[in-house]
């Protein structure tokens, strides 16, 4: 049976796939909030007749404890075959204008404590000579729009990165996965208003679950997402500019 660790396990995509995942992999879930990940582990345990998941404390800002988090996971559990990311935070586009710290917290946990825990899980996956890493990007990343400019520049740098990691890793045996999401119904998004466009976290997962099945380099969750990106990516600077989206 493969272990598939969950970064960020407790937001809702990464809930809908432990469900999806719990009786054929044994789960490993890594968050900050112990409680609740004892609940969710508890729950899978419930779905899957008996395999329940590891629970690791993990904080994507303290990036001096990731290189320990994981060698840990790979002394107790064994070695890590896939990585699915999700962990990241959104905060209010207006409060980070006035208050630029909000802004600075959002891509120390976004974008630095990515790269700092994925850096380590290839590492150990590179030296395994094997693996899956699955890193949730966004739809927010592929061109900077003026109402989510801030957010949006954390995830362009994250799908740099994990492209930059995929061409390193591609003769290891490992391969890297970026899944840019659209609008998915999640805690994070609960104050933003929901549209025709909006996914639930459970189709967000299974489309997640198909593109890191078939090796997919980059994947729009879901895919007619990435008709949309190709339109707004193409619009003439002019143009872009005025467009209030």
């Amino acid at each position: 049976m493969k272990n598939v660790l969950i970064l960020g396990a407790s937001s809702g995509m990464a809930r809908a796939l432990g469900r999806l995942l719990c009786r054929d992999a044994r789960l490993i879930l890594a968050g900050n909030d112990g409680d609740v990940l004892n609940k969710i582990a508890a729950d899978l345990e419930l779905r899957s007749n008996g395999n329940k998941p590891a629970v690791y404390d993990f904080d994507a800002r303290n990036v001096g404890s990731h290189g320990i988090f994981v060698n840990k996971v790979a002394q107790e559990v064994g070695k890590i075959d896939e990585v699915y990311m999700f962990f990241g935070i959104m905060v209010d586009e207006l409060e980070a204008h006035k208050h630029p710290e909000l802004a600075a917290a959002m891509a120390q946990i976004n974008y630095v404590g990515a790269i700092s825990i994925l850096e380590c899980v290839a590492l150990h996956m590179e030296q395994n000579r094997q693996g899956l890493i699955v890193g949730m990007s966004s739809v927010a990343g592929d061109r900077g729009r003026a109402s989510n400019y801030l957010y949006g520049s954390t995830k362009a740098g994250l799908t740099a990165y994990l492209s930059g990691l995929r061409a390193r890793l591609a003769q290891s045996g490992v391969h890297v996965t970026t899944i840019k999401p659209g609008f998915v119904d999640t805690p994070m998004t609960a104050n933003l208003r929901k549209g025709p466009l909006t996914t639930s976290s459970e189709k967000a997962a299974r489309c997640i679950l198909s593109a890191a099945k078939w090796r997919r380099d980059t994947a729009y969750v879901p895919f007619f997402w990435g008709l949309i990106m190709f339109v707004i990516i193409h619009l003439p600077e002019f143009l872009f500019k005025k467009v209030k989206f």
